[in-house]
């Protein structure tokens, strides 16, 4: 019993490094607050571009056209959460 759960552990710990690599968004160790936060909003974004249902839906609530409203957006993909944080020296020489 044990012997199958090991294997299936090794297994998903194999499949999860290949992924961390093929794809940024899933993250690693290493990851900040704020590059985990810019991944989510731009996967975000380009979901709502995809799906022309809910670029449409978001061009009539805010009453713009749809190119327009699908600019908008590629445009936020740019900085979606606005400036990284200020980087602090953990060197210790200041």
């Amino acid at each position: 019993m044990a012997t199958g759960r090991a294997n299936v552990n090794v297994s998903l710990s194999r499949n999860w490094d290949h992924l961390q690599n093929k794809y940024v968004g899933t993250g690693h160790p290493d990851t900040s607050k704020f590059e985990w936060l810019v991944n989510h909003h731009r996967d975000s974004l380009a979901s709502h571009i995809g799906h022309y249902d809910m670029l449409s839906y978001f061009a009539v609530a805010s009453n713009e056209s749809i190119g327009r409203t699908k600019m908008e957006l590629i445009e936020k993909m740019m900085s979606p959460v606005g400036p990284p944080p200020a980087q602090t020296q953990e060197d210790g020489n200041e």
